[in-house]
């Protein structure tokens, strides 16, 4: 019984760490791993913007260069920002004591994030950070409040802050419209995030092609394989269908006498 609990708890794991967001509406991200561009772009801004602190040390670069069609040279000259060789791990300088010292604790390795807490879960939490001068990094997010990390895509997307907007009204989990001119009724909410118009290199839609782009990359750092097994699994259940008919008619020739 206690094996079995156990079992229970580790495997449930993924969901309770999914559902540390519980209570905010998570955006829903359209993911396709077989868009390269798409990931190409991903790992470029992982690369630029994320690895100062967090690793992918599960991953090896030569792996995400050939899965992404990125020549070794290409990858090596403007995603390698290390010594490290084209066949090692996606690793970090920064130590784990010295992160601990000056974070508070470690930073986490995000080779398996998609896989532990969501695509959603992770475009939406990208794109909610704001700014809080209560917190030691001056950030907060709405999806994990208290955060200890700083907004390091604040220059991408502009200054964000908790502020007053007008938001369509809903009731009973629907939204409302003017029943004569079908117009959403609004109302003034100032509990929005709002970004202060010029202050980041890219408009709302580019950034937010920007994070979907991320988490396509995460997604498939955290299954480099996902395809070729559902091309697999595919092949397996076509098998298998093709078997059973054979399958059957032998069932009912051996069985024909039975009575």
């Amino acid at each position: 019984m206690k094996k079995l609990f156990a079992a229970f708890v580790m495997a449930a794991l993924p969901a309770f760490a999914f559902a540390s967001g519980a209570g905010v509406h998570l955006d829903k991200v359209d993911i396709d791993l077989t868009d390269k561009a798409a990931m190409q772009d991903g790992a470029r801004t992982f690369a630029n913007y994320c690895m100062g602190c967090h690793s992918a040390k599960f991953q090896r670069y030569e792996r995400v260069a050939d899965d992404l069609g990125i020549p070794h040279d290409v990858m090596l000259d403007n995603l390698v920002f290390n010594d490290a060789k084209i066949g090692e791990h996606m690793k970090i300088g920064m130590q784990p004591a010295d992160a601990k010292n000056w974070f508070g604790a470690a930073p986490p390795d995000l080779t398996l994030v998609a896989r532990v807490r969501g695509n959603d879960w992770l475009y939406t939490y990208l794109r909610t950070f704001y700014e809080d001068t209560a917190r030691p990094l001056g950030a907060n997010n709405k999806v994990f409040p208290n955060v200890g990390m700083p907004n390091v895509l604040v220059g991408l997307q502009g200054r964000q802050y908790i502020g007053c907007k007008q938001v369509q009204v809903v009731e009973d989990g629907k939204k409302l419209f003017d029943p004569l001119t079908g117009t959403p009724i609004t109302h003034e909410a100032c509990d929005q995030l709002v970004v202060e118009p010029k202050t980041g290199q890219l408009s709302a839609e580019e950034f937010d092609e920007k994070i979907q782009n991320l988490v396509t990359f995460l997604a498939y750092s955290a299954n480099p394989v996902k395809l070729k097994s559902q091309r697999i699994g595919t092949y397996v259940l076509l098998y298998l269908a093709f078997f059973f008919v054979f399958a059957y008619l032998l069932k009912r020739e051996y069985w024909k006498d039975v009575h």
